[in-house]
């Protein structure tokens, strides 16, 4: 199934979705800069593969959970949220292992920005929804 043939029904959400991925990426480049900045390039880069790890799952689950929207497709809702939350997880596993065999980290940005990442989707539906609702 192509892009173009989904259901416009999902489209807010996949919107939604993607400009909060954006945020995230922005905050993860930006925080990563910083780090840069103050301690050593290790630390940026110990940050950078944590925030990778939770951003890179976020935005397959996004393209897997939005294909469908609508009451017609609700079986297909559901089935393709629970197919992105298995992606999801099984990608994070996947990356966490290839990041502990082949990348020599810094364990506290590196855990501090996977943090960061994962609780950035609980604050910033309520920041984005109350900016939006200025527009």
């Amino acid at each position: 199934m192509n892009f173009s043939s989904r259901s416009d029904l999902a489209k807010p959400g996949r919107t939604f979705a993607f400009y909060q991925l954006a945020i995230t990426s922005f905050i993860v480049i930006l925080c990563t800069v910083i780090i840069y900045f103050i301690w050593e390039l290790a630390y940026a880069k110990s940050a950078l593969a944590g925030g990778a790890i939770g951003i890179l799952p976020n935005i397959v689950f996004a393209l897997k959970a939005f294909k469908h929207a609508g009451a017609s497709a609700s079986k297909k809702v559901v089935e393709s949220f629970f197919s992105g939350v298995k992606i999801k997880m099984g990608l994070t596993a996947v990356l966490f292992a290839l990041t502990f065999k082949f990348i020599v980290i810094e364990p506290v940005p590196f855990f501090s920005m996977f943090c960061l990442v994962m609780v950035m989707p609980l604050l910033l539906p309520t920041l984005l929804t109350k900016k939006l609702k200025l527009w």
